[in-house]
């Protein structure tokens, strides 16, 4: 061929919205500025590669002393920008902060109420700056509509733009096609309708849109790339909405079940529970379900001795209209009714005891759940018998246990004991014992696995020691001066805790996440570009072909498919050989 020139090097563009990319020919000159001879030659043909607005044109419009049209001209400008997008989408991130690091109310009201106790100073300031309650504090949620409106503001007139683009033919080639980055030109002995009837099916064969302008063909190709764009764009929005209906229609709580027991989802059912703002108690799912059995297995031997291998709670669960069904739930497979989906958090052991009071009679029978303080279920909590109980000389009294259980005893020591595997293969459980008042008159709610003392005397032993005893399934401890007995049975359950969660539109927030993927992607790796082949006879006679191509940004792809693109078409229209010198022929005769 001919004389080539594709260095890949582009001019600088402006970049006045959201997404990347400007009109190459823009140079955020203001209105009115001189343009360069190379920006007069592209004119038409190097504009609209990008539906971004064009920077010189807003700092005209929103220039100082317009008046209050202009000043709000100006501000809407400014926040349909690239730059404040990105500030207000940092605001959002740094404003996230205080919520990971920071208790806060609508997650655990205990742990908040924990932290003021702690931190006296802090906590009033704390109040005063919302931090307690980040994501429904007001400055939060200014950044967030803020955004959201900067968002919208600037995909709708970009969208209108882009179907423009989209209607349009691409437009005719520029003056000087060798004042483009990329370019080649040779000379055919082709004719030039041949030649660019030859150009017009091979653009159009590699996926340009491709037409005849004049004398030239002018194609563009990468359109994905703006299609991404605002894809991304629209995505946020989507995630955004998504992420506040979420937020306020939500609900969440938590349930512990012995085996045998059973959860029906109404609100009293439940251990703890938060909701969204918006969020009604008609909302509830109705069902019910019964924790038929737990089963954890566990490596016996080797290094992993311990680790689970697997948690699974078999449950029967119903709906009013329905009948009876039975599902297994693990970790990560929840039970789904309705949108409503019971995931399985944690288990433990619930040892059965029975106490008697002075009279042989039973005043207290039941499963309790004790809580795991480590990896092998070493568990501890409380036992407490409010109601039914008399002592020695017929008044009402209550009694209260400090219990500490092992599944799996490691040893006859004295001092504390401890398990040493997580399945139940030699189950101890140790107790001490207190009368008294247990608190639970005051009105004031107390942790059901911890026991007030304040109020309570502790049962001495024969010897005047504190009566303690560890207990075997089936042993019996009992109190002195005829006080009653308390008895564990042979008779260990599991219990299950189930986080039950309502999230509404996560399909949505999923579904804008993969879309924004997609249209980031997009943007970042499609190059939106034009490429014009022009072809007329010369002085001699002999046609002379001209190619070039425009991209948005400066990429080493264009010159290497221009390259490829014109060894093509010179394969149809072959490169001419150079016409010679007379003067010089006669000479070297």
């Amino acid at each position: 061929m001919g004389s080539t020139s594709m260095n890949g090097s582009g001019k600088g563009t402006g970049e006045g919205g959201h997404g990347s990319g400007g009109p190459v020919e823009d140079t955020g000159a203001p209105a009115g500025a001189v343009r360069t001879a190379e920006e007069r030659d592209l004119g038409e043909a190097g504009a609209q590669l990008s539906t971004a607005p064009v920077e010189g044109a807003e700092t005209a419009a929103g220039a100082p002393g317009l008046g209050p049209v202009g000043w709000a001209r100006w501000f809407w400008r400014q926040l349909t920008s690239m730059r404040v997008a990105l500030i207000l989408l940092f605001l959002l991130s740094l404003g996230a902060i205080p919520g990971s690091l920071i208790p806060q109310n609508s997650i655990d009201e205990t742990k908040v109420a924990a932290f003021r106790e702690r931190h006296e100073t802090l906590a009033p300031l704390y109040d005063k700056l919302q931090f307690f309650d980040v994501y429904s504090s007001v400055w939060f949620s200014a950044i967030y509509l803020l955004l959201f409106v900067s968002l919208i503001g600037c995909i709708v007139p970009r969208s209108w733009q882009f179907v423009g683009q989209l209607r349009s033919r691409p437009p005719g080639a520029p003056r000087r096609l060798d004042r483009l980055p990329a370019h080649t030109t040779w000379r055919t002995a082709a004719e030039p309708e041949q030649v660019r009837e030859a150009a017009l099916a091979l653009l159009a064969g590699r996926r340009f849109r491709a037409h005849r302008a004049g004398d030239a063909v002018a194609a563009e190709k990468g359109y994905l790339r703006e299609a991404g764009n605002l894809v991304f764009h629209v995505s946020l929005i989507v995630m955004l909405v998504a992420f506040a209906w979420g937020q306020l229609f939500k609900s969440e709580g938590g349930k512990l079940v012995v085996e045998g027991g059973g959860f029906s989802n109404t609100l009293t059912q439940y251990d703890d529970f938060r909701s969204g703002s918006l969020f009604a108690t008609d909302d509830l799912t109705p069902f019910s379900f019964v924790l038929d059995s737990f089963t954890g297995t566990y490596a016996k031997s080797g290094p992993e001795r311990g680790t689970p291998r697997t948690y699974e709670a078999a449950v029967t669960w119903s709906t009013p209209e329905g009948t009876e069904r039975k599902q297994v739930i693990e970790v990560n497979r929840p039970l789904e009714v309705d949108g409503t989906k019971v995931y399985l958090n944690g288990h433990g052991y619930a040892p059965v005891v029975t106490v008697r009071d002075a009279r042989g009679e039973v005043v207290f029978q039941d499963p309790v759940p004790l809580l795991p303080i480590d990896s092998n279920v070493t568990s501890t909590g409380a036992i407490k018998v409010m109601d039914g109980y008399r002592g020695p000389d017929g008044e009402k009294d209550q009694l209260g246990f400090q219990a500490f259980f092992v599944p799996t005893f490691a040893g006859a020591g004295e001092g504390d004991m401890f398990s040493q595997f997580p399945g139940l293969e030699f189950p101890v459980l140790a107790l001490t014992g207190y009368h008294g008042s247990l608190g639970v008159d005051s009105g004031l709610p107390q942790n059901v696995y911890q026991l007030d003392t304040s109020k309570m005397e502790q049962f001495k032993a024969a010897n005047g020691e504190v009566l303690k005893q560890r207990l075997l399934p089936g042993e019996t401890m009992q109190l002195p001066d005829g006080a009653g007995s308390i008895t564990f049975e042979k008779d260990v359950r599991e219990w299950a805790t189930f986080q039950i969660t309502r999230q509404p539109a996560t399909g949505w927030a999923l579904s804008g996440a993969i879309a924004a993927i997609g249209g980031l992607a997009a943007s970042l790796f499609v190059q939106r570009r034009r490429v014009w082949v022009r072809a007329v006879r010369g002085e001699d006679g002999v046609t002379v072909v001209e190619m070039a191509g425009l991209g948005r940004s400066e990429s080493a792809k264009l010159p290497e498919e221009l390259g490829d693109l014109a060894l093509a078409l010179n394969a149809q229209a072959p490169t001419a050989p150079e016409p010679v010198d007379a003067t010089a022929e006669g000479a070297t005769t």
